[in-house]
């Protein structure tokens, strides 16, 4: 069998490039059709790609850590096995991921070489930080793969030792008297995340309106259920995505998307969950949350942020937004605004449920649970008033949560 190219292949609608995380089988090794071949690191996710052929795996031209064009070159299947080395030295031209490159990673694919432990992006990065040694753990995640939490685990029990040199890609310099700095080079993610931020400031006319609502009754549902069915009842995000689904479909017009001539309105209402990861702030999707059971929603949103915060999430869990929250309460942030996630026309952000002292209409003082909620909308999609109508329907359904078992 004459050698077949493997290229880079396209995991994501806007990918322009992705970077090799780990390989998954070796120079030499037997690859079917469906196996797992390589994990890449694309512009939204970290995914494993499949083999599309069989046959033996001959050449690998792109290591880990290094990015390729999307269509280029990254591997062949076929023809006679070579090193790494040679692989490398006849592989179409890598886009570099940074000006400096990184520390060479360890050979893993080669003949006789070790196996690479399994972990996620992060874990490594984090582990080259703290000089952590990946084949020195057991990794938690699924199919033990190490985490962030294995690698600062481990570090954190370790004794102390004598700081790391800094690699070169973070190397410290003067910096005109504001003392050593560390430049830390974007991953393709950050990359993209900084783009299509700027452009969304930019482009989408951006305007924003808040309301304080009584969360008491979300509270108190929230350690209902709690004291019910413990660690794995809803969480106050759930009932607001649960509650907000219930609000968009009641108020199509906002679960929409400007389209240049027209203002599309969709016929799912899938409310994406804004969620931080170490370098990363990714926006995974619990579609249906209209129909779906407060339970569900619970589960599902639970399993998302999981893959989320293992570097292990797929393009469909990042697909088809129309709607997103963004919630900071957890962090005591009593009011923020957000960006807009294009090409969705409106992102809700919610801040915490803080005690105030109100006059009730007696003139006696009474405490009560607000959090301020701040919806920021595109203009060009979503006029103020029905933007006005929405917020105050969901505050509504927010001061009485009960609705969410009819």
């Amino acid at each position: 069998m004459s050698a077949v190219e493997i290229v880079m292949p396209r995991l994501s609608d806007a990918m322009e490039q992705g970077t090799i995380v780990r390989w998954l089988k070796g120079v030499g090794d037997e690859v079917a059709v469906g196996d797992e071949l390589v994990e890449v690191e694309t512009d939204k996710a970290t995914v494993i790609y499949e083999a599309e052929i069989a046959g033996t795996l001959s050449a690998i031209l792109v290591q880990e850590g290094e990015a390729q064009a999307l269509g280029g070159p990254i591997a062949t299947i076929g023809g006679e096995p070579v090193t790494a080395a040679a692989g490398g030295a006849s592989a179409a031209p890598v886009v570099p991921q940074a000006a400096a490159a990184a520390p060479a990673p360890v050979a893993t694919n080669g003949a006789g070489a070790p196996p690479r432990p399994p972990a996620t992006p992060v874990a490594r990065r984090r582990a080259r930080e703290l000089g952590v040694e990946l084949g020195s753990l057991t990794g938690t995640g699924p199919r033990g793969r190490i985490r962030l939490a294995d690698v600062e685990g481990a570090a954190s029990a370790a004794p102390a030792a004598a700081p790391a040199t800094a690699p070169a890609t973070a190397a410290a310099a003067d910096d005109g008297g504001r003392g050593s700095a560390e430049r830390i080079p974007l991953t393709s993610i950050q990359r993209t995340i900084a783009q299509r931020m700027a452009e969304t400031v930019a482009t989408v006319p951006h305007y924003r309106l808040s309301a304080d609502v009584d969360f008491g009754e979300v509270l108190r549902l929230r350690d209902r259920l709690r004291a019910a069915v413990g660690d794995a009842a809803p969480t106050v995000n759930d009932i607001v995505v649960a509650l907000t689904g219930r609000a968009l479909a009641e108020h199509p017009g906002i679960n929409c998307s400007y389209a240049g001539d027209a203002v599309v309105r969709h016929g799912r209402v899938n409310v994406g969950i804004a969620v931080a990861r170490p370098g990363a702030l990714l926006v995974p999707v619990v579609h249906d949350a209209d129909s779906r059971s407060l339970g569900e929603i619970a589960r599902a949103s639970a399993a998302l942020i999981e893959r989320v915060r293992t570097s292990s999430s797929t393009p469909a869990d990042l697909a088809g937004g129309t709607f997103t929250v963004s919630n900071l309460g957890m962090y005591g942030i009593a009011s923020f605004d957000s960006i807009v996630n294009a090409p969705e026309a409106a992102i809700l952000s919610v801040g915490a449920a803080q005690p105030r002292a109100l006059v009730d209409e007696s003139g006696a003082v009474a405490s009560r649970s607000y959090a301020t909620l701040t919806l920021a909308c595109d203009h060009r999609a979503i006029y103020g008033a029905d933007a006005a109508a929405f917020l105050a329907r969901l505050r509504t359904l927010l001061e009485s949560p009960e609705v969410l078992v009819l």
